[in-house]
């Protein structure tokens, strides 16, 4: 598996942002074996949650060894504590930036397909919520959305004040990163509404994973949503399992999740792991 390390001068956010590429293309499958056949590789584009950076997944989960079994190149941004929404008057423009920009580029300068069938998004708590939104906002570009543990708090964003003493659930940082807050749950930062825009446009609407803790608090956000998708016919497959907001749920549920995209399962290939003796 190479693993790259790059550096993307983004319009969107105008400023340099650090991306972590995991990318199948050195795998052999024999010690004597040529150089497998040149191809378009499927692209997961995965977001980290708050206080994470691009290499929480590397760190957190065996993310690198799971996309090798299914020739899947996975693509992980910085997104900082953006919720990676839009605040066009900062230059924050994380949605844009995830959802077109960081697509595009890493299209132009690595072997990935740019069909829609084999582009999906996805993402843990806030990256969770990114998945969702992004792959909503920009259903034409992601067949399929994975949200583990998202942090789907927005249909409560409007009743926040600043009297919580962490700073994420206080008021002004949710106005912050999502802006006014009244009129949130209209806005296309409400993965909600934009659900009830693309049924009402008859649109397609890409497949969902979504998983929790069944220890973790965001638990009752991730069913309501869940079930929100299940009343308007949608296709929306949602997992519990024993665990909290925490990396051993992740690691296991991401497992979970790639068995789910309609990807191969090919094999790990020759690593240090499977040299044999």
């Amino acid at each position: 598996m190479a693993l790259l390390q790059i550096n993307l001068l983004s319009r969107s956010l105008m400023r340099t942002v650090p991306v972590t590429v995991v990318l199948p293309v050195d795998k052999m499958t024999d010690f004597n074996a040529p150089l497998l056949p040149e191809k378009k590789y499927p692209t997961l584009y995965l977001l980290h949650g708050i206080f994470g950076s691009t290499l929480d997944w590397l760190s957190g989960t065996c993310i690198e060894r799971y996309a090798t079994e299914h020739d899947l190149c996975v693509v992980m941004p910085s997104g900082d504590n953006s919720f990676y929404v839009d605040r066009p008057g900062a230059n924050q423009n994380y949605g844009e930036f995830v959802g077109q920009e960081l697509v595009e580029l890493t299209r132009r300068m690595l072997p990935l397909s740019r069909e829609r069938k084999d582009t999906f998004i996805g993402g843990l708590s806030m990256g969770g919520f990114g998945a969702l939104r992004n792959g909503l906002k920009y259903s034409e570009t992601f067949s399929a959305i994975v949200a583990l543990s998202a942090a789907l708090e927005t249909d409560s964003m409007p009743k926040r004040d600043n009297s919580h003493p962490v700073f994420m659930q206080k008021r002004s940082y949710a106005e912050e990163c999502f802006g006014d807050l009244n009129a949130l749950l209209t806005s296309d930062k409400h993965p909600k509404h934009l659900v009830d825009e693309l049924t009402a446009a008859g649109k397609d609407v890409p497949a969902i994973y979504m998983a929790c803790g069944e220890s973790d608090s965001l638990l009752p956000h991730n069913r309501d949503f869940a079930a929100y998708l299940e009343a308007h016919d949608l296709p929306v497959t949602f997992e519990e399992g024993p665990g909290g907001h925490e990396w051993p749920f992740w690691d296991a549920y991401i497992q979970k999740a790639l068995d789910w995209l309609p990807i191969p399962q090919v094999g790990p290939g020759i690593n240090s792991g499977h040299v044999g003796v």
